[in-house]
């Protein structure tokens, strides 16, 4: 049985830091709390989402284990937040082999999440996070609500594979599981050897990327029980400075 590793968690005060020197960082829990001040209980009030995604109609793998919804946003240099018409999400073929250079229409997030304080401030806080990386700027920014299920025996959070997402900022937040194992996060060097793996298990542990520097994979789940229901809930947001992709 493979051993599950924890995330490398940093602090808030040293997550730029980390981010431009290691390529990656991850916030715990608690230090997420901290670096959007407010407390955890009000992202809390945002997981009852999770229950209700509709179907991922796209899966070319023919599998059926992944629910989401999807929004788009623009900050601005000012703080100012604002979202923009529902449109398709877009990957081209070099970043995405799998799902790359067709338009994908994903059911909308509900206007309540998009419109909650903790929502909004998660938003403000990656485009300062990727505006210390690459500079101020307005940020496009891409939000995904993901369920992945065993419902089939197996659930694949990646099925494209290891990969970058053609961004400037990736953030991947785990929001919960249950009933499963595998789901191991790995973080490679785009342009070396060094790697990084590990298993995020509490619900808001967020883990950012550069995502020109590093590629990103995580591994299949399944059921820890046979015949019980096994999911893992993401929320993954990219971050990118030349407008939307597909543009």
């Amino acid at each position: 049985m493979s051993k599950d590793f924890s995330p490398p968690a940093t602090t808030p005060e040293h997550l730029g830091t980390a981010l431009s020197e290691d390529g990656y960082a991850v916030l715990a829990p608690q230090g997420l709390a901290q670096w959007m001040n407010m407390p955890l209980s009000d992202l809390e009030s945002l997981r009852p989402d999770w229950d209700a995604l509709p179907p991922d109609d796209y899966l070319k793998d023919g599998g059926r284990y992944r629910t989401r919804r999807h929004a788009c946003f623009v900050a601005e240099q000012d703080g100012a937040l604002r979202q923009v018409p529902h449109r398709a999400h877009w990957q081209p073929v070099e970043y995405n082999a799998l799902h790359g250079g067709m338009q994908r229409w994903f059911a909308p997030m509900l206007e309540g999440s998009v419109a909650h304080p903790a929502w909004q401030q998660l938003m403000r806080k990656l485009a300062e996070a990727a505006s210390a990386l690459r500079g101020a700027r307005p940020w496009y920014i891409e939000a995904h609500q993901f369920r992945i299920d065993t419902a089939g025996g197996i659930g694949r959070p990646t099925p494209e594979g290891a990969h970058r997402d053609g961004v400037d900022l990736v953030a991947v937040a785990l929001v919960g599981r249950h009933n499963v194992k595998g789901g191991e996060t790995r973080v490679f060097e785009a342009a070396g050897r060094r790697g990084e793996r590990f298993t995020m298990t509490e619900p808001w542990t967020l883990l950012l990327l550069d995502d020109e520097r590093v590629i990103h994979e995580t591994t299949p789940i399944q059921p820890l029980s046979e015949g019980a229901s096994g999911w893992r809930d993401t929320l993954v947001v990219t971050c990118r400075a030349a407008g939307f992709q597909g543009d």
